[in-house]
């Protein structure tokens, strides 16, 4: 009979997740304050959040030219993830139009990169729905930073 315990107790576990592996990612680079390449050569844009740009398009090519913030939070980015072993959570969908895997992503402290950007005032909010899971963190994380002047909230 204990057997019999142990068993399914021991199935249901596995088939709820309680031994689901966690995959890791090494961040090969840091693209700006919200978007990173692996080393697998896969692009991730962060979920729910848009840092300024440090890049804009001119005729078919890019050209240096950040907006206010926009080195600070790649800066910051580089600090939390370059050269690091991160874990992706995605959302019900995973990729976008540009074909980037979209995620919020994990330091490997645990600590939720895509809010920690928030908390520093280095982005603002961008929620696409369906991927809206975090929505309430990321917003009381942007009223804090609005709150105490932090990055692009301090003007």
């Amino acid at each position: 009979m204990r057997k019999i315990i142990f068993t399914c107790f021991a199935v249901l576990i596995f088939t709820a997740g309680g031994f689901a592996e966690t995959k890791h990612y090494f961040v090969s680079r840091v693209i700006d304050g919200d978007t990173v390449k692996l080393a697998d050569g896969s692009k991730v844009r962060y979920i729910g959040i848009d840092t300024p740009e440090t890049r804009r398009r001119v005729w078919g090519g890019w050209m240096w030219a950040p907006e206010p913030y926009a080195k600070k939070a790649k800066e910051y980015n580089e600090e939390l993830v370059f050269g690091k072993k991160v874990r992706l959570e995605f959302d019900k969908e995973k990729r976008d139009k540009y074909r980037r895997l979209l995620a919020y992503v994990y330091t490997p402290e645990g600590k939720m990169v895509n809010e920690e950007i928030l908390k520093k005032g280095y982005a603002e909010m961008l929620t696409i729905p369906p991927n809206t899971k975090y929505f309430d963190i990321f917003e009381k994380a942007q009223k804090k930073a609005k709150r105490d002047n932090l990055g692009i909230w301090k003007n």
